[in-house]
């Protein structure tokens, strides 16, 4: 069984993550969305919210699980017998960032990072943008799947 997780804090889960992760689905049995833990990290949601985000996103795909996770994203892996790590590249400096994490990761166990462009119309968002649309009043619509947007209480 090939499995996959796609790791990421999703602070909110944007379009541009609802692509990869509906372009990862038919190249894997099972696509693990794992929301890591930082407990430096400030959050505009709540772990709870950011979950349900996700699985209301999914709730269709039987091969897509979201889960919560602390530590390295590889220990995630061993412990979960997955082979894969699917990210997504916006522009040149996602890759530079990316390639290093994945060497790193390389270097720690048998786990291959798989690369996915993120399409054209969604290149442009990342949570950081949506997260400041929202604090500003500005309307994400066009930014976020249509399950967040029933969802955001600001």
């Amino acid at each position: 069984m090939k499995k996959a997780v796609f790791p990421g804090s999703f602070d909110p889960i944007t379009l541009g993550h609802e692509d990869i992760i509906t372009r990862a689905i038919p190249l894997f049995d099972e696509i693990i969305v794992a929301i890591g833990i930082n407990a430096d990290k400030k959050y505009m949601f709540s772990l709870e919210q950011r979950k349900k985000f996700i699985e209301d996103c999914f709730k269709e795909y039987k091969n897509v699980k979201v889960v919560t996770y602390k530590g390295l994203t590889v220990d995630f892996c061993k412990k979960n017998d997955v082979d894969y790590i699917v990210r997504g590249l916006r522009n040149p400096a996602d890759f530079e960032f990316e390639k290093a994490i994945a060497h790193t990761n390389r270097d720690l166990a048998p786990i291959e990072t798989v690369f996915l462009l993120t399409a054209a119309k969604t290149s442009y968002i990342s949570s950081s943008i949506v997260r400041d649309v929202l604090r500003n009043g500005g309307d994400v619509s066009s930014l976020v799947p249509s399950t967040v947007i029933s969802k955001i209480d600001l």
